[in-house]
């Protein structure tokens, strides 16, 4: 009986305990649950007031990383960069029809019906590259028979300028005006740039002075594009209309590696595609006319070149249209004393391979005076070698007279 008891009496104990265990783990899961749920209903509202006070600092963020911030260079860059107005005097006919081949077949080019001075305003920009006034902008900005050139600078003031020289081959003139300490845009390496790297134009499109706009780097050495005798372009996207030749190109350092120079456009305006001077080829040139009033470069006479197409190169039995046509030349000149005759594709120099013939022309006036060139050319099927005397270009003038 006792037995029983003892077993009734722990049996109670044990469920009553085992119920108070079962019952607080219970609880226990019922407490936990209810707390995650407030906090993972709270959350989402967390997040959701949280996320418009940290999306802005996010975007700023991106923003600052991947569109590059140019106020500090751009304002330092427009104040080495001026507006250049040309006036030119250019004498015309008074024929009724000066331009009519018919009327000038029968009436020649005689001053029967006397002449005028028309006069012309060229407008566009220039770069200020020392603090003592002088200013290099394009050749086709200062133009021909100048009568007055006036600068504007930055700060308000015009000053009229003299012409210190021009090279028409590269589009480059060299201008000074009587004012010391002007801010100035130092010299980059245009020979560093790589394509898609920012640059920034300034210059005053449309008679608008000191425009910004930035792009990138599309391309460079571009050559054959009608603008000048020497081309070794950069080629940009970053917006150049009329008025921004002789303009700056700069790159995210502010350092000047390129002078506006044309745009390529079906329209007129500015669609994506500008070309500009590269800074080394401008330096070489406007240290020239510094110092001789004219560039000196290699010379090898009077010579013709132009571009082998499949046509062309067909009829000459050429398997490709690589190389330099001489399409004409003098007797009087370095090339026809060494061998050189018409016909003859030029397809090496000092055993570079000659792709067309600006490069071409560009090797030659880059070679200095008074050395030798070797030049490959291939004439009725056999390659021949002849010795090229390079002469200077200020010596050629002079000794053709």
């Amino acid at each position: 009986m006792f037995r029983r008891l003892t077993l009734s009496l722990t049996l109670v104990v044990a469920g009553f305990v085992a119920g108070l265990v079962v019952t607080g783990r219970m609880r226990t899961a019922t407490d936990s649950n209810a707390a995650e749920r407030p906090r993972a209903a709270a959350e989402p509202d967390q997040r959701a007031a949280a996320a418009p006070a940290n999306a802005a600092p996010v975007q700023a963020a991106g923003f600052a990383a991947g569109g590059p911030d140019f106020t500090r260079v751009a304002g330092q860059a427009v104040k080495g960069v001026a507006n250049i107005s040309s006036l030119q005097v250019v004498r015309t006919r008074n024929s009724p029809f000066p331009n009519d081949p018919f009327f000038r077949y029968f009436f020649g080019d005689d001053e029967q019906f006397g002449s005028r001075d028309r006069r012309s305003m060229s407008l566009g920009s220039g770069v200020i590259i020392s603090s003592d006034g002088y200013v290099v902008t394009n050749n086709h900005v200062v133009g021909d028979h100048v009568r007055e050139i006036t600068i504007a600078l930055p700060d308000k003031r015009e000053i009229k300028g003299k012409v210190i020289g021009t090279d028409p081959a590269t589009d480059i003139a060299l201008l000074k005006i009587p004012v010391t300490g002007l801010p100035v845009i130092a010299w980059g390496d245009s020979s560093q740039l790589k394509v898609g790297e920012w640059v920034l134009a300034i210059g005053s499109p449309f008679q608008l002075s000191q425009t910004v706009t930035a792009g990138i780097v599309s391309a460079t050495g571009r050559a054959n594009m009608g603008f000048a005798d020497y081309e070794d372009f950069i080629q940009t996207d970053a917006a150049i209309n009329p008025g921004n030749s002789g303009g700056a190109l700069i790159n995210s350092r502010g350092e000047l590696i390129g002078i506006n120079t044309g745009i390529y456009s079906e329209s007129g305006g500015y669609q994506g595609i500008g070309f500009a001077v590269p800074s080394k080829l401008a330096r070489f040139v406007v240290d020239d006319l510094m110092k001789y009033g004219e560039v000196r470069r290699g010379s090898i006479g009077p010579l013709r070149i132009e571009k082998l197409t499949p046509q062309i190169a067909e009829e000459l039995a050429l398997k490709t249209t690589n190389g330099a046509l001489v399409s004409g030349m003098t007797r009087v000149s370095e090339a026809y004393e060494a061998g050189i005759r018409p016909y003859d594709v030029i397809v090496s120099l000092n055993g570079q391979v000659i792709d067309d013939p600006s490069q071409f022309l560009r090797l030659i006036a880059d070679a200095k005076p008074g050395t030798t060139a070797v030049v490959k050319v291939i004439r009725a099927g056999h390659t021949l070698e002849f010795k090229l005397p390079i002469v200077s270009t200020s010596t050629a003038a002079r000794t053709r007279g």
